[in-house]
C-alpha cells in the first residue's frame, strides 16, 4: 500500500471521469480501481474532513481541501514480489515514483484556480463543478491509441473497444494474487458495468495490456475485427507504422500528421499525451459551453481557440477539463 498524506485539490471522481482516461472503474467505496501501463490499481481518497466525501458517488464538497490518497496496487505476483513493472521506474521507491508522477501530485493546482478562476465567474462555477480534477501523467502511446478510437464515439464504446484490443492483441499484466480478493469482493459492484468486453476481465476490465505499436503495425484489419473499430482499425495500424518510421511525435504538428488524427482529437493527444497545458481541445461538449456561457456561436471553433489563448494561456488544458467536467455535469 502507498499512501500519500496531506493532498489537497484531488477528487477521484473528477479524475477519472473527465473525459482523460478509459482504464479506470468506479467503485462502491468511492474509490477507483484501473490500469495504467502495465500496472493494476486501486485509488482511494480520504478527505481529512469526515463525510465530505460520498462513497456511493464518489464525489466531494468544494470544502475538502486536503486528504490521503490511498493506492493499493495489484501487479505482481505477490505482496512482496512485484513484478511487470514499467522500466522507467526502479529502486525501492519505483511504485511510489510512479504515482506521484501519474496522478501528478508534485502540481499547484490550487495556484492554477486561483489563476484561472479570477475575473471569470464562468471558470469559477465550473472549478466549483470539478474542483479535484488533475491532469493524469498517461503513456503518450496509450494515449494516441484511446484518442484515436475517442473520434465519433461515446464513452462506454470507447471504454469497450479498448478492452476488447487489449483482450485481442495486448500482453497479461501480471497480477498478485491478493487481487482474487477483490474480485470476489466487488466483481458485481462495478458502477461502470455497461462495457461488456470479449475477452476474460474483472471489473470491467481486460487484464491484458494495450498493444505496443511494434504488435499493431504488423497486423491486418481482419485481425482487429473482434475489437469492432470500424474504420478505426486501419487509423490504428498505420498510425503505429508511421510511429515506428518517425519516432513518437514530439509537438501538436507531428501528432496531427499521424493517418486519422484530427484538429480535436491532435489536442486530446497533446494534452494528456505530450503532457502540454496550453492545448485546448474542442469537441462537441466545449462547442455548447463556450455557446451557452461564454456566448460563441457554436460554429466559431477559432474564436473559441483564439479567447482560450488569450484569456488562459499556458493552463489552457486545465480550463477546457473544468470546463468540461462543468458542462457535462451540467
Amino acid at each position: 500500500m502507498i499512501v500519500f498524506d496531506d493532498v489537497k485539490d484531488f477528487n477521484s471522481t473528477h479524475i477519472f471521469d473527465c473525459g482523460q482516461c478509459f482504464r479506470w472503474r468506479a467503485m462502491e467505496d468511492g474509490s477507483w480501481t484501473g490500469i495504467a501501463g502495465d500496472r493494476l490499481a486501486n485509488v482511494l481518497f480520504e478527505p481529512n474532513s469526515a463525510g465530505s466525501e460520498n462513497a456511493a458517488s464518489g464525489k466531494a464538497k468544494t470544502s475538502v481541501r486536503s486528504g490521503r490518497v490511498i493506492i493499493t496496487e495489484y501487479t505482481g505476483e505477490s505482496e512482496d514480489k512485484k513484478q511487470g513493472l514499467p522500466g522507467t521506474y526502479t529502486g525501492k521507491n519505483a511504485s511510489r515514483d510512479y504515482w506521484f508522477n501519474y496522478l501528478d501530485l508534485g502540481r499547484d493546482y490550487g495556484g492554477i484556480k486561483r489563476k484561472l478562476s479570477r475575473g471569470d465567474d464562468v471558470m469559477k462555477q465550473a472549478i466549483k463543478a470539478g474542483q479535484g480534477i488533475r491532469i493524469l501523467n498517461q503513456d503518450l502511446w496509450e494515449t494516441i491509441v484511446s484518442f484515436i478510437i475517442s473520434q465519433n464515439n461515446n464513452i462506454p464504446r470507447i471504454k469497450g473497444c479498448i478492452e476488447r484490443l487489449a483482450d485481442v492483441a495486448g500482453e497479461p499484466i501480471k497480477v498478485s494474487s491478493s487481487f482474487k480478493s477483490v474480485i470476489d469482493e466487488d466483481k458485481d459492484k462495478n458502477r461502470n458495468g455497461e462495457c461488456k468486453e470479449s475477452g476474460p476481465s474483472v471489473l470491467g476490465l481486460t487484464l491484458k495490456s494495450i498493444p505496443r505499436p511494434e504488435k499493431l503495425a504488423v497486423m491486418m484489419e481482419d485481425d482487429l475485427a473482434e475489437v469492432r473499430l470500424g474504420y478505426r482499425a486501419k487509423y490504428l495500424i498505420r498510425a503505429a507504422q508511421e510511429v515506428l518510421e518517425r519516432g513518437m511525435p514530439r509537438s501538436y504538428e507531428e501528432v496531427l500528421a499521424l493517418t486519422g488524427v484530427g484538429p480535436k482529437v491532435a489536442n486530446c493527444i497533446t494534452l494528456f499525451g505530450l503532457r502540454d497545458m496550453s492545448s485546448f481541445p474542442i469537441d462537441v461538449w466545449m462547442r455548447r459551453v463556450m455557446h451557452e456561457l461564454y456566448d460563441f456561436d457554436e460554429g466559431d471553433v477559432k474564436g473559441m481557440a483564439q479567447y482560450a489563448s488569450k484569456h488562459f494561456g499556458q493552463l489552457s488544458g486545465i480550463a477546457q477539463q473544468y470546463l468540461f467536467y462543468y458542462i457535462r455535469e451540467r
